[in-house]
């Protein structure tokens, strides 16, 4: 029994010895690393200088979203140039032909290409409502309406000018307006006066250039 003491000890002799040695070098990495530390930040203090710390205003660092970026200058620019582009005064009668009823053509567009028009070889794709309109909103939606449908690819477009039957002297305001701004447009081709069925005298059937394929 007394030899069975003896070893017993000894093991707890062991196991005391082992485990102080290992807290020792515990120690020394821990106090090795915070010199390391400290080294690094006497190097960087001895590069960037002397330096102030800044007050503490005691204001929050709040994180706020940005407003989505809007073309404020390219929308007015691009108004001004299409009160200057798209003229109230110019004259088109000898561009305007009547013979079933009012019908617009380039020079090198064929007669028969309005007749097609009017007889709704192409079908309507999307349509402008121009009613209760003043003359620079309603000059405005139709020249974004024409590029918005170029931009979709639409060939046959309607604009709805009304009959003027709600204006003073009942005369049709928009109308000749409405002819004019489309014959100063480039990218209309051809137009004509609707069907009775499409609108008649208070509509436009309008024919756009092809649009060019991409890239």
């Amino acid at each position: 029994m007394k030899a069975r003491s003896l070893q017993d000890l000894g093991a707890l002799r062991e196991a005391l010895r082992r485990g102080e040695a290992e807290a020792a070098a515990q120690r020394a990495r821990q106090a090795a690393a915070a010199r390391q530390a400290e080294a690094q930040r006497r190097a960087f203090a001895d590069a960037v200088g002397r330096v102030q710390p800044l007050p503490d205003a005691g204001r929050a660092a709040i994180a706020s979203s940005k407003p989505e970026a809007l073309p404020r200058q390219r929308e007015r620019d691009e108004r001004e140039a299409l009160r200057e582009a798209l003229s109230d005064e110019v004259d088109v009668e000898s561009l305007l032909l009547t013979d079933d009823g009012l019908s617009f053509r380039r020079a090198t567009i064929g007669a028969d290409v309005v007749s097609r028009l009017r007889r709704g070889q192409w079908s309507v794709q999307a349509q402008l409502d121009l009613h209760g309109l003043r003359r620079d909103e309603a000059r405005q939606r139709l020249a974004a309406f024409v590029r918005d449908s170029l931009r979709h690819g639409h060939r046959c477009v309607r604009v709805v000018h009304g009959k003027g039957l709600g204006s003073p002297g009942r005369e049709p305001v928009l109308k000749a307006k409405v002819q004019r701004w489309l014959a100063q447009n480039t990218e209309v081709i051809a137009f004509t006066q609707a069907t009775a069925a499409q609108g008649g005298a208070g509509a436009l059937l309008v024919l756009l250039q092809r649009s060019k394929p991409a890239g």
